[in-house]
Protein backbone atom coordinates (compact mmCIF):
# COMPACT_ATOMS: atom_id res chain seq x y z
CA UNK A 1 0.00 0.00 0.00
CA UNK A 2 1.60 3.42 -0.61
CA UNK A 3 2.40 5.74 2.24
CA UNK A 4 2.41 8.94 0.10
CA UNK A 5 -0.04 9.71 -2.98
CA UNK A 6 0.20 12.98 -5.01
CA UNK A 7 -2.72 13.07 -8.12
CA UNK A 8 -2.04 15.70 -10.61
CA UNK A 9 -0.29 17.78 -8.47
CA UNK A 10 -0.04 21.46 -9.92
CA UNK A 11 2.47 24.12 -8.36
CA UNK A 12 3.22 27.50 -9.17
CA UNK A 13 5.42 30.12 -7.91
CA UNK A 14 4.15 34.02 -8.61
CA UNK A 15 2.33 32.39 -11.92
CA UNK A 16 5.42 30.64 -12.66
CA UNK A 17 4.94 26.90 -13.61
CA UNK A 18 7.14 24.49 -10.99
CA UNK A 19 5.05 21.39 -11.45
CA UNK A 20 2.72 20.54 -13.98
CA UNK A 21 -0.21 17.36 -13.49
CA UNK A 22 2.79 15.43 -11.12
CA UNK A 23 1.55 12.05 -10.30
CA UNK A 24 3.73 9.88 -8.02
CA UNK A 25 3.55 6.91 -5.50
CA UNK A 26 5.54 5.91 -2.73
CA UNK A 27 4.85 2.57 -0.91
CA UNK A 28 7.01 0.77 2.09
CA UNK A 29 10.57 -0.62 0.75
CA UNK A 30 10.49 1.61 -2.12
CA UNK A 31 13.50 3.97 -2.54
CA UNK A 32 12.85 6.63 -4.93
CA UNK A 33 15.95 8.44 -6.93
CA UNK A 34 14.81 11.82 -7.35
CA UNK A 35 17.03 14.07 -10.00
CA UNK A 36 16.22 17.00 -12.51
CA UNK A 37 18.14 20.20 -12.91
CA UNK A 38 18.55 23.24 -10.27
CA UNK A 39 15.58 24.97 -10.00
CA UNK A 40 13.71 22.49 -11.73
CA UNK A 41 11.48 21.81 -8.57
CA UNK A 42 12.69 18.92 -6.11
CA UNK A 43 12.76 20.79 -2.99
CA UNK A 44 9.23 21.88 -3.50
CA UNK A 45 7.98 18.61 -3.80
CA UNK A 46 9.62 17.70 -0.56
CA UNK A 47 7.90 20.81 0.25
CA UNK A 48 4.53 19.83 -0.87
CA UNK A 49 4.83 16.32 0.83
CA UNK A 50 6.15 17.78 4.48
CA UNK A 51 2.97 20.10 3.91
CA UNK A 52 5.21 23.52 3.84
CA UNK A 53 3.84 24.41 0.86
CA UNK A 54 0.13 23.59 -0.59
CA UNK A 55 -0.62 22.45 -4.05
CA UNK A 56 -1.95 25.28 -6.34
CA UNK A 57 -4.10 22.10 -8.44
CA UNK A 58 -4.48 18.31 -7.36
CA UNK A 59 -4.63 16.24 -4.21
CA UNK A 60 -1.76 15.09 -2.19
CA UNK A 61 -2.49 12.31 0.71
CA UNK A 62 -0.32 10.58 3.00
CA UNK A 63 -1.61 7.42 5.54
CA UNK A 64 -3.31 8.76 8.49
CA UNK A 65 -0.01 8.91 11.81
CA UNK A 66 2.13 8.73 8.71
CA UNK A 67 5.53 10.00 10.45
CA UNK A 68 8.11 11.50 7.80
CA UNK A 69 11.28 12.62 8.92
CA UNK A 70 13.27 15.61 6.56
CA UNK A 71 16.49 15.45 5.82
CA UNK A 72 18.16 18.90 4.61
CA UNK A 73 21.14 19.25 2.87
CA UNK A 74 21.38 23.06 5.22
CA UNK A 75 21.14 21.49 9.13
CA UNK A 76 18.03 22.96 11.19
CA UNK A 77 19.83 21.89 14.26
CA UNK A 78 21.49 24.84 16.44
CA UNK A 79 21.66 25.35 20.24
CA UNK A 80 23.38 24.64 23.00
CA UNK A 81 22.84 21.08 23.20
CA UNK A 82 25.32 18.19 22.06
CA UNK A 83 24.50 15.35 19.05
CA UNK A 84 25.03 12.91 22.36
CA UNK A 85 21.81 14.89 24.80
CA UNK A 86 19.92 15.05 21.21
CA UNK A 87 20.21 11.42 20.03
CA UNK A 88 19.42 10.01 23.61
CA UNK A 89 16.32 12.28 24.22
CA UNK A 90 14.78 10.76 21.10
CA UNK A 91 14.69 7.43 23.78
CA UNK A 92 12.79 9.36 26.15
CA UNK A 93 10.30 7.17 26.22
CA UNK A 94 12.28 3.80 26.73
CA UNK A 95 14.94 5.38 29.46
CA UNK A 96 11.15 6.02 31.39
CA UNK A 97 10.12 2.17 31.23
CA UNK A 98 14.26 1.25 32.26
CA UNK A 99 13.76 3.57 35.16
CA UNK A 100 10.39 1.86 35.75
CA UNK A 101 11.95 -1.17 35.79
CA UNK A 102 14.86 -0.07 38.03
CA UNK A 103 12.30 0.57 40.83
CA UNK A 104 10.75 -2.19 40.35
CA UNK A 105 13.55 -4.16 41.26
CA UNK A 106 14.11 -1.99 44.11
CA UNK A 107 11.10 -2.78 45.08
CA UNK A 108 11.08 -6.46 44.21
CA UNK A 109 14.16 -6.86 46.48
CA UNK A 110 12.30 -6.31 49.34
CA UNK A 111 9.73 -8.14 51.67
CA UNK A 112 6.60 -7.95 50.45
CA UNK A 113 2.76 -10.01 50.54
CA UNK A 114 2.66 -12.45 47.76
CA UNK A 115 -0.09 -10.07 46.43
CA UNK A 116 2.01 -7.56 45.63
CA UNK A 117 4.82 -9.39 44.56
CA UNK A 118 2.77 -11.45 42.25
CA UNK A 119 1.76 -7.63 40.66
CA UNK A 120 4.58 -6.36 40.60
CA UNK A 121 6.86 -9.30 38.69
CA UNK A 122 3.39 -8.97 36.26
CA UNK A 123 4.40 -5.40 36.01
CA UNK A 124 8.28 -6.17 34.95
CA UNK A 125 7.09 -8.96 32.74
CA UNK A 126 5.26 -6.50 30.94
CA UNK A 127 7.46 -3.51 30.64
CA UNK A 128 10.57 -6.11 29.93
CA UNK A 129 8.21 -7.41 26.72
CA UNK A 130 7.89 -3.83 25.96
CA UNK A 131 11.06 -3.35 25.63
CA UNK A 132 11.63 -6.15 24.06
CA UNK A 133 8.92 -5.22 21.35
CA UNK A 134 10.80 -2.02 20.73
CA UNK A 135 14.45 -2.84 20.57
CA UNK A 136 15.16 -0.72 23.55
CA UNK A 137 17.86 -2.94 24.97
CA UNK A 138 20.33 -1.69 22.27
CA UNK A 139 19.26 2.25 21.98
CA UNK A 140 22.75 2.85 23.26
CA UNK A 141 24.40 0.73 20.93
CA UNK A 142 22.22 2.15 18.08
CA UNK A 143 23.55 5.68 19.07
CA UNK A 144 27.53 4.82 19.24
CA UNK A 145 27.47 3.07 16.14
CA UNK A 146 25.21 6.09 13.88
CA UNK A 147 27.82 8.49 15.45
CA UNK A 148 30.59 6.38 15.11
CA UNK A 149 29.83 5.03 11.14
CA UNK A 150 28.94 9.05 10.72
CA UNK A 151 32.75 10.10 11.84
CA UNK A 152 31.35 11.56 15.25
CA UNK A 153 34.53 10.86 18.06
CA UNK A 154 33.72 11.20 21.48
CA UNK A 155 34.78 15.35 21.18
CA UNK A 156 32.59 16.19 18.90
CA UNK A 157 29.69 13.69 20.07
CA UNK A 158 29.62 16.19 23.24
CA UNK A 159 30.45 19.43 21.83
CA UNK A 160 27.36 22.56 21.36
CA UNK A 161 25.79 21.82 18.02
CA UNK A 162 26.47 25.84 17.80
CA UNK A 163 30.21 24.65 18.19
CA UNK A 164 30.27 22.39 14.94
CA UNK A 165 30.88 23.30 11.62
CA UNK A 166 28.10 23.64 8.71
CA UNK A 167 29.86 20.02 7.51
CA UNK A 168 29.23 18.37 11.11
CA UNK A 169 26.08 20.08 12.01
CA UNK A 170 24.62 18.20 8.75
CA UNK A 171 25.69 15.24 9.86
CA UNK A 172 24.45 15.53 13.37
CA UNK A 173 20.84 16.35 11.59
CA UNK A 174 21.23 12.80 9.43
CA UNK A 175 22.23 11.19 12.87
CA UNK A 176 18.97 12.50 14.26
CA UNK A 177 17.22 11.11 11.32
CA UNK A 178 18.05 7.84 11.05
CA UNK A 179 17.73 7.32 14.37
CA UNK A 180 14.16 8.50 14.49
CA UNK A 181 13.17 6.17 12.63
CA UNK A 182 10.12 7.34 10.68
CA UNK A 183 7.82 5.35 8.21
CA UNK A 184 8.99 7.82 5.28
CA UNK A 185 12.67 9.03 4.97
CA UNK A 186 13.04 12.21 2.93
CA UNK A 187 16.45 12.92 2.45
CA UNK A 188 18.23 16.27 0.76
CA UNK A 189 21.62 15.20 -0.49
CA UNK A 190 22.44 13.77 2.09
CA UNK A 191 26.21 11.90 0.65
CA UNK A 192 27.56 15.57 0.95
CA UNK A 193 30.25 15.91 3.57
CA UNK A 194 30.73 12.14 4.07
CA UNK A 195 33.38 9.73 3.58
CA UNK A 196 33.38 7.03 1.87
CA UNK A 197 33.71 4.63 5.16
CA UNK A 198 30.33 6.83 6.45
CA UNK A 199 28.63 6.39 2.11
CA UNK A 200 29.16 2.91 2.58
CA UNK A 201 27.41 2.14 6.24
CA UNK A 202 24.57 4.97 5.10
CA UNK A 203 23.88 2.73 1.69
CA UNK A 204 24.16 -0.63 3.93
CA UNK A 205 21.39 1.18 6.67
CA UNK A 206 18.98 2.64 3.87
CA UNK A 207 19.25 -0.63 1.86
CA UNK A 208 17.89 -2.56 5.35
CA UNK A 209 15.48 0.40 6.02
CA UNK A 210 11.46 -1.07 5.64
CA UNK A 211 9.54 2.41 5.14
CA UNK A 212 9.86 4.23 1.94
CA UNK A 213 12.30 6.43 0.83
CA UNK A 214 12.68 9.52 -1.74
CA UNK A 215 16.06 10.70 -2.16
CA UNK A 216 17.65 14.03 -3.76
CA UNK A 217 21.20 13.04 -4.75
CA UNK A 218 24.18 14.10 -7.46
CA UNK A 219 25.63 11.21 -6.38
CA UNK A 220 25.26 8.62 -8.94
CA UNK A 221 27.02 5.55 -7.41
CA UNK A 222 24.74 6.21 -4.28
CA UNK A 223 21.81 6.10 -6.52
CA UNK A 224 23.12 3.11 -8.59
CA UNK A 225 23.58 1.25 -4.87
CA UNK A 226 20.46 2.79 -3.40
CA UNK A 227 17.58 3.52 -5.76
CA UNK A 228 14.85 1.21 -6.96
CA UNK A 229 13.23 3.42 -8.83
CA UNK A 230 14.39 7.25 -10.72
CA UNK A 231 11.75 10.12 -10.74
CA UNK A 232 13.08 12.84 -13.08
CA UNK A 233 11.50 15.99 -12.71
CA UNK A 234 11.55 17.55 -16.77
CA UNK A 235 9.52 20.25 -18.01
CA UNK A 236 7.38 20.88 -15.10
CA UNK A 237 6.45 16.66 -15.58
CA UNK A 238 7.52 13.46 -13.35
CA UNK A 239 9.34 10.64 -15.92
CA UNK A 240 9.20 7.45 -14.17
CA UNK A 241 12.10 5.22 -14.42
CA UNK A 242 11.89 1.59 -13.11
CA UNK A 243 15.43 0.23 -11.60
CA UNK A 244 18.71 2.09 -10.60
CA UNK A 245 20.56 4.96 -11.82
CA UNK A 246 22.54 3.20 -14.33
CA UNK A 247 19.02 1.78 -15.72
CA UNK A 248 17.66 5.27 -15.70
CA UNK A 249 20.84 6.61 -18.18
CA UNK A 250 20.37 3.14 -20.30
CA UNK A 251 16.46 3.41 -20.62
CA UNK A 252 16.32 7.39 -21.08
CA UNK A 253 17.77 7.98 -24.55
CA UNK A 254 14.93 5.67 -26.08
CA UNK A 255 12.40 7.83 -24.24
CA UNK A 256 13.90 11.03 -25.25
CA UNK A 257 13.90 10.10 -29.30
CA UNK A 258 10.30 10.19 -29.41
CA UNK A 259 10.23 13.27 -27.66
CA UNK A 260 10.49 16.97 -28.90
CA UNK A 261 14.25 17.52 -27.40
CA UNK A 262 14.04 21.12 -25.12
CA UNK A 263 17.92 20.90 -24.57
CA UNK A 264 19.59 19.97 -27.55
CA UNK A 265 22.60 18.12 -26.19
CA UNK A 266 21.09 16.40 -22.99
CA UNK A 267 21.00 12.91 -24.99
CA UNK A 268 24.60 13.18 -26.25
CA UNK A 269 25.65 13.72 -22.17
CA UNK A 270 23.53 10.40 -21.75
CA UNK A 271 25.45 8.35 -24.00
CA UNK A 272 28.68 9.22 -22.39
CA UNK A 273 27.47 8.78 -19.06
CA UNK A 274 26.27 5.13 -20.58
CA UNK A 275 29.27 4.77 -22.27
CA UNK A 276 30.97 5.65 -18.64
CA UNK A 277 29.04 2.82 -17.24
CA UNK A 278 29.83 -0.07 -19.85
CA UNK A 279 33.66 1.08 -19.28
CA UNK A 280 33.16 0.70 -15.35
CA UNK A 281 31.91 -2.63 -15.69
CA UNK A 282 34.73 -3.25 -18.55
CA UNK A 283 37.50 -2.35 -15.67
CA UNK A 284 36.03 -4.73 -13.20
CA UNK A 285 36.20 -7.58 -14.58
CA UNK A 286 39.76 -6.89 -15.78
CA UNK A 287 41.21 -4.10 -14.09
CA UNK A 288 44.42 -4.47 -16.22
CA UNK A 289 46.76 -1.57 -17.92
CA UNK A 290 45.63 -3.86 -21.89
CA UNK A 291 41.88 -2.72 -20.70
CA UNK A 292 42.55 0.78 -20.11
CA UNK A 293 44.50 0.83 -23.54
CA UNK A 294 41.86 -0.60 -25.21
CA UNK A 295 39.19 1.72 -23.44
CA UNK A 296 41.15 4.48 -24.34
CA UNK A 297 41.86 3.22 -27.93
CA UNK A 298 38.36 2.90 -28.85
CA UNK A 299 37.79 6.37 -27.46
CA UNK A 300 40.29 7.70 -30.08
CA UNK A 301 38.24 6.28 -33.07
CA UNK A 302 35.26 7.44 -31.80
CA UNK A 303 33.91 10.48 -33.91
CA UNK A 304 33.88 13.58 -31.74
CA UNK A 305 30.45 14.75 -29.98
CA UNK A 306 29.68 18.13 -30.75
CA UNK A 307 29.82 18.72 -26.58
CA UNK A 308 33.37 17.64 -26.59
CA UNK A 309 33.93 20.18 -29.95
CA UNK A 310 32.68 23.02 -27.70
CA UNK A 311 34.49 21.83 -25.29
CA UNK A 312 38.10 21.66 -26.98
CA UNK A 313 37.20 24.72 -29.15
CA UNK A 314 37.40 27.00 -25.95
CA UNK A 315 40.60 25.02 -24.46
CA UNK A 316 42.80 25.35 -28.10
CA UNK A 317 44.63 28.40 -26.77
CA UNK A 318 45.49 27.07 -23.89
CA UNK A 319 49.32 26.02 -23.12
CA UNK A 320 50.48 24.42 -19.50
CA UNK A 321 54.03 23.90 -18.76
CA UNK A 322 54.95 19.72 -19.01
CA UNK A 323 55.20 20.14 -15.27
CA UNK A 324 53.02 22.30 -13.37
CA UNK A 325 53.66 21.12 -9.73
CA UNK A 326 56.72 19.97 -7.61
CA UNK A 327 55.29 18.51 -3.71
CA UNK A 328 58.39 17.96 -1.68
CA UNK A 329 58.07 16.32 2.10
CA UNK A 330 54.70 17.95 2.57
CA UNK A 331 53.75 17.19 6.47
CA UNK A 332 51.28 18.22 8.77
CA UNK A 333 49.06 17.81 11.88
CA UNK A 334 47.28 19.05 14.60
CA UNK A 335 47.20 18.79 18.04
CA UNK A 336 49.53 16.16 18.29
CA UNK A 337 48.13 14.01 15.59
CA UNK A 338 50.17 13.47 12.68
CA UNK A 339 47.61 13.97 9.52
CA UNK A 340 50.36 13.31 6.87
CA UNK A 341 54.02 13.31 6.32
CA UNK A 342 56.80 13.03 3.46
CA UNK A 343 54.10 13.33 0.96
CA UNK A 344 55.89 14.02 -2.37
CA UNK A 345 54.69 14.19 -6.07
CA UNK A 346 54.61 16.11 -9.24
CA UNK A 347 51.87 17.00 -11.68
CA UNK A 348 52.34 17.51 -15.32
CA UNK A 349 49.97 18.45 -18.03
CA UNK A 350 47.16 16.24 -18.98
CA UNK A 351 47.70 14.60 -15.41
CA UNK A 352 44.26 14.50 -13.15
CA UNK A 353 44.96 13.67 -9.48
CA UNK A 354 42.23 12.67 -7.17
CA UNK A 355 43.12 13.02 -3.33
CA UNK A 356 40.95 10.49 -1.08
CA UNK A 357 40.17 8.96 1.94
CA UNK A 358 38.00 9.39 4.99
CA UNK A 359 36.92 12.34 7.02
CA UNK A 360 39.98 13.80 9.24
CA UNK A 361 42.34 12.25 7.02
CA UNK A 362 43.63 15.70 5.58
CA UNK A 363 42.34 16.06 1.96
CA UNK A 364 40.81 19.49 2.32
CA UNK A 365 44.08 20.48 4.52
CA UNK A 366 46.45 19.10 1.67
CA UNK A 367 44.64 21.29 -0.75
CA UNK A 368 44.88 24.52 1.63
CA UNK A 369 48.73 23.73 1.89
CA UNK A 370 48.79 23.47 -2.26
CA UNK A 371 47.14 26.92 -2.59
CA UNK A 372 49.19 28.52 0.19
CA UNK A 373 46.39 29.49 2.71
CA UNK A 374 47.90 27.08 5.12
CA UNK A 375 51.27 26.71 5.93
CA UNK A 376 52.76 22.81 6.11
CA UNK A 377 54.98 21.80 9.11
CA UNK A 378 57.43 20.42 6.57
CA UNK A 379 58.11 20.41 2.97
CA UNK A 380 57.25 22.44 0.39
CA UNK A 381 55.18 23.24 -2.89
CA UNK A 382 56.82 25.27 -5.90
CA UNK A 383 54.80 26.09 -8.59
CA UNK A 384 56.89 25.64 -11.42
CA UNK A 385 57.79 28.95 -13.51
CA UNK A 386 55.07 30.60 -11.44
CA UNK A 387 52.23 28.69 -12.68
CA UNK A 388 48.56 29.97 -11.74
CA UNK A 389 45.94 28.00 -10.54
CA UNK A 390 42.21 28.19 -10.14
CA UNK A 391 40.63 27.61 -6.76
CA UNK A 392 36.92 26.95 -7.37
CA UNK A 393 36.65 27.42 -3.62
CA UNK A 394 38.10 30.69 -3.83
CA UNK A 395 36.42 31.82 -6.86
CA UNK A 396 33.14 30.88 -5.37
CA UNK A 397 33.95 32.99 -2.29
CA UNK A 398 35.00 35.65 -4.62
CA UNK A 399 31.54 36.08 -6.69
CA UNK A 400 30.37 39.57 -7.11
CA UNK A 401 26.29 39.57 -6.25
CA UNK A 402 25.92 42.68 -8.33
CA UNK A 403 28.21 41.28 -11.42
CA UNK A 404 25.45 39.21 -14.07
CA UNK A 405 26.40 35.25 -14.91
CA UNK A 406 27.85 36.46 -18.33
CA UNK A 407 29.79 39.18 -17.33
CA UNK A 408 31.44 37.49 -14.56
CA UNK A 409 32.31 34.55 -16.97
CA UNK A 410 33.10 36.84 -19.99
CA UNK A 411 35.56 39.15 -18.69
CA UNK A 412 37.27 35.73 -16.77
CA UNK A 413 40.80 34.23 -18.57
CA UNK A 414 39.47 32.47 -21.70
CA UNK A 415 36.24 34.18 -21.39
CA UNK A 416 37.82 37.41 -22.23
CA UNK A 417 39.21 36.49 -25.54
CA UNK A 418 37.58 33.53 -26.88
CA UNK A 419 34.22 34.76 -29.00
CA UNK A 420 30.89 35.27 -27.19
CA UNK A 421 29.11 32.79 -28.84
CA UNK A 422 31.31 29.82 -27.70
CA UNK A 423 31.46 31.41 -24.06
CA UNK A 424 27.52 31.32 -23.95
CA UNK A 425 27.36 27.61 -26.38
CA UNK A 426 29.46 26.62 -23.06
CA UNK A 427 27.36 28.22 -20.15
CA UNK A 428 24.50 26.68 -22.30
CA UNK A 429 25.87 23.09 -21.53
CA UNK A 430 25.98 23.96 -17.92
CA UNK A 431 22.15 24.47 -18.27
CA UNK A 432 22.14 28.57 -18.20
CA UNK A 433 19.60 29.69 -20.23
CA UNK A 434 19.86 33.42 -22.01
CA UNK A 435 17.33 34.66 -19.32
CA UNK A 436 19.50 32.90 -16.58
CA UNK A 437 22.60 34.64 -18.23
CA UNK A 438 20.98 38.50 -17.50
CA UNK A 439 20.88 37.35 -13.85
CA UNK A 440 22.71 38.95 -11.24
CA UNK A 441 24.37 36.04 -8.97
CA UNK A 442 22.85 37.71 -5.74
CA UNK A 443 19.56 36.41 -6.78
CA UNK A 444 20.91 33.12 -7.86
CA UNK A 445 20.19 29.60 -5.68
CA UNK A 446 23.37 27.68 -4.38
CA UNK A 447 23.37 25.67 -7.21
CA UNK A 448 23.32 28.01 -10.05
CA UNK A 449 26.04 30.27 -7.86
CA UNK A 450 28.29 26.98 -8.05
CA UNK A 451 27.81 26.77 -11.44
CA UNK A 452 29.33 30.17 -12.26
CA UNK A 453 32.03 29.44 -10.34
CA UNK A 454 32.81 26.80 -12.11
CA UNK A 455 32.38 28.19 -15.41
CA UNK A 456 34.80 30.75 -14.33
CA UNK A 457 37.60 28.57 -12.81
CA UNK A 458 37.36 26.19 -16.57
CA UNK A 459 37.46 29.36 -18.21
CA UNK A 460 40.26 30.83 -16.09
CA UNK A 461 42.89 30.30 -18.42
CA UNK A 462 45.14 28.87 -15.11
CA UNK A 463 47.13 25.51 -16.46
CA UNK A 464 46.50 23.74 -12.74
CA UNK A 465 42.38 23.55 -11.71
CA UNK A 466 42.11 23.07 -7.99
CA UNK A 467 38.70 20.89 -7.06
CA UNK A 468 37.66 20.43 -3.32
CA UNK A 469 34.44 18.60 -3.74
CA UNK A 470 32.99 20.28 -6.82
CA UNK A 471 30.05 18.11 -7.21
CA UNK A 472 28.50 19.38 -4.10
CA UNK A 473 25.42 21.58 -5.12
CA UNK A 474 25.48 20.94 -8.87
CA UNK A 475 22.70 18.68 -10.31
CA UNK A 476 23.58 15.68 -12.84
CA UNK A 477 23.51 17.63 -15.80
CA UNK A 478 26.48 20.14 -14.76
CA UNK A 479 28.55 17.65 -12.69
CA UNK A 480 28.21 15.57 -16.52
CA UNK A 481 29.12 19.09 -18.24
CA UNK A 482 31.84 19.13 -15.76
CA UNK A 483 33.80 16.13 -16.42
CA UNK A 484 33.76 16.45 -19.80
CA UNK A 485 35.54 19.48 -19.63
CA UNK A 486 37.99 17.88 -17.02
CA UNK A 487 38.32 14.83 -19.37
CA UNK A 488 39.76 17.22 -21.79
CA UNK A 489 41.38 19.76 -20.29
CA UNK A 490 45.39 20.41 -21.06
CA UNK A 491 46.47 21.64 -17.76
CA UNK A 492 46.36 19.43 -14.70
CA UNK A 493 43.62 19.57 -12.25
CA UNK A 494 43.60 18.05 -8.42
CA UNK A 495 40.23 17.26 -6.85
CA UNK A 496 39.37 15.81 -3.80
CA UNK A 497 36.24 14.05 -4.04
CA UNK A 498 33.67 11.73 -2.56
CA UNK A 499 31.91 11.28 -5.67
CA UNK A 500 32.97 7.72 -6.72
CA UNK A 501 31.44 8.07 -10.16
CA UNK A 502 33.28 10.77 -10.51
CA UNK A 503 36.60 9.67 -9.96
CA UNK A 504 35.61 6.82 -12.00
CA UNK A 505 35.40 9.41 -14.92
CA UNK A 506 37.75 12.04 -14.42
CA UNK A 507 41.01 10.69 -12.68
CA UNK A 508 43.73 9.24 -13.84
CA UNK A 509 45.57 8.57 -10.92
CA UNK A 510 45.15 8.56 -7.00
CA UNK A 511 46.91 10.21 -3.91
CA UNK A 512 45.06 8.23 -1.14
CA UNK A 513 45.24 9.42 2.31
CA UNK A 514 44.53 7.35 5.85
CA UNK A 515 43.10 7.88 9.11
CA UNK A 516 46.56 6.68 10.53
CA UNK A 517 48.72 9.58 8.76
CA UNK A 518 50.07 6.99 6.27
CA UNK A 519 49.62 7.47 1.98
CA UNK A 520 50.11 5.91 -0.75
CA UNK A 521 49.95 6.86 -4.72
CA UNK A 522 47.59 4.57 -7.16
CA UNK A 523 47.68 5.32 -11.05
CA UNK A 524 44.17 4.69 -12.48
CA UNK A 525 40.59 5.70 -11.22
CA UNK A 526 38.54 4.95 -8.61
CA UNK A 527 37.33 1.33 -9.62
CA UNK A 528 41.07 0.26 -10.60
CA UNK A 529 42.10 1.25 -6.83
CA UNK A 530 39.00 -0.61 -5.36
CA UNK A 531 40.41 -3.66 -7.14
CA UNK A 532 43.27 -3.93 -5.58
CA UNK A 533 41.61 -3.79 -2.39
CA UNK A 534 39.79 -7.11 -3.27
CA UNK A 535 36.48 -5.57 -3.25
CA UNK A 536 33.87 -3.91 -6.23
CA UNK A 537 34.31 -0.22 -7.00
Amino acid sequence: MSLIRLQNVSHTYEKRPVLREASLRIAAGERVGLVGRNGSGKTTLIRLILGQETPTEGRLDLNDGLRVGYFSQFSELHGPSSLQSILVALFDDIRLIEEDLEKLNVSLGGELPAEEMERLLERQAELIEEMERRGGWDYPRHIDTVCSKLGFDAARRLMPIDQLSGGWRNRASLARILLEAPDVLLLDEPTNYLDVEGLAWLETWLLSFRGGILLVSHDRRFLDQIATRIVEIENYHLQDYPGNYENYVRTKPFRMKNLARQFDHEEEMLALEAESAAERQELRRDPSDATRRKLADIKKRRPPRPVETIVTRIYSGLRAPDRCCRVEGLAKGYGGRVLFSDVSLELYAGERLGIVGPNGSGKSTLMRILTGSEKPDAGKVVWEGGTQFADFNAVYEALDPADTVTHAVNVTGMGFHAPRKHVNHFLGLLQFSEMDMAQRIGTLSGGQKARVALAQCLLSGAPVLLLDEPTNHLDLPSTQVMEQALIHFPGSVVVVSHDRFFLDKVCTRLLVLTRAGEHFHHNGNWTMWQSTQGEAG
